[in-house]
């Protein structure tokens, strides 16, 4: 499972000269905090690089106003290429963290310039291929592991505990241990469950001196145990049952 890849930006992987070209095809656009930057099934085509600020790109489950979290994307990351490439409607929402600079740029001038720089289409084409790939492992841990299983790899990728570069919630408490700044209905669309399991998940980490919580906060204290966590190992006491809850 990953919402912030290990990939270099989009913007990030262009020369000067390419990034320079493509950005001037756009134009400039603000974006207040919790606005759409692109709207799941819109017909619209055009491309979006962020500049500046972290957006969430989430899709409607089955159970109807819930949407699942896929990824977070931060400054340099190329947004709605799909839309730009195929007739198809929007696959997913965008939408706003804080406030945030997007470069616009509209579908035809985007694949004007993918045509006449193979090594940018190459560029796009591994970017797709790669959160496809991220997709199928949040389909496939959705199938496969329990709420506290997700729960802990995710506290452990936002934290930036596992190695991975920090996301827009993580910070570092005056005790030096890392701090997730997300409410448990957020937690909850980051991994495909209910408020109610995580609530439930949280619990037990709570009761494991794991992490601490608090309003819209979850300290960790423990990294280390909760990475064997998420790879599925036991907690303490070794007493989880198959739902990852106490026996």
């Amino acid at each position: 499972m990953g919402l912030l890849g290990n990939e270099l930006a989009f913007a990030q992987s262009l020369t000067a000269q390419e990034r320079e070209g493509v950005m001037a095809l756009g134009n400039p656009k603000h974006f207040a905090a919790d606005a759409h930057l692109l709207t799941e099934g819109d017909r619209s085509s055009h491309v979006l690089i962020v500049v500046k600020g972290w957006v969430t790109v989430s899709v409607a489950t089955d159970r109807g106003a819930t949407r699942l979290i896929l990824g977070l994307r931060g400054p340099g990351e190329l947004l709605g290429e799909m839309a730009a490439l195929d007739p198809h409607p929007r696959s997913a929402t965008v939408r706003a963290l804080g406030p945030t600079q997007a470069q616009v740029i509209s579908g035809d001038a985007f694949r004007r310039f993918l045509a006449e720089h193979p090594r940018v289409s190459g560029l796009v084409i591994r970017q797709l291929t790669f959160r496809l790939r991220s997709a199928d492992q949040e389909r496939s841990a959705l199938a496969s592991l329990t709420v506290l299983q997700r729960l802990a790899g995710r506290l452990t990728e936002l934290s930036g505990s596992g190695g991975a570069p920090r996301g827009p919630y993580a910070r570092t408490a005056p005790s030096s241990s890392s701090v997730v700044q997300l409410a448990q209905d957020e937690l909850a669309a980051s991994i495909g469950a209910t408020r109610e399991a995580v609530a439930k998940s949280l619990r037990l980490l709570r009761n494991q001196r794991i992490v601490r919580t608090g309003n819209r906060v979850v300290e960790i204290l423990d990294p280390e145990l909760l990475a064997l966590l998420a790879d599925g190992h036991d907690g303490h006491d070794g007493r989880t049952d198959a739902e990852g809850q106490p026996a």
